[in-house]
């Protein structure tokens, strides 16, 4: 998994009634694109340091 700075990245609920989770990813920390992620989340405010799993969707920023 790549990203960069601004990409929006979205995690689908796992359980019935559970909601997506969406970001945007302020920072990436690991090597060439790869987590971990500083991301903003819509739903919490601060900056949260994020590992993601297999579920994670990254959609590009338009800005590339």
């Amino acid at each position: 998994m790549q990203a960069k700075p601004g990409d929006r990245i979205l995690i689908h609920g796992q359980k019935v009634g559970e909601r997506d989770r969406k970001g945007i990813i302020l920072e990436v920390h690991g090597r060439d694109g790869g987590p971990p992620y500083l991301v903003e989340w819509a739903s919490q405010p601060g900056e949260h340091l994020f590992f993601p799993g297999s579920d994670a969707i990254i959609k590009r920023s338009r800005n590339r």
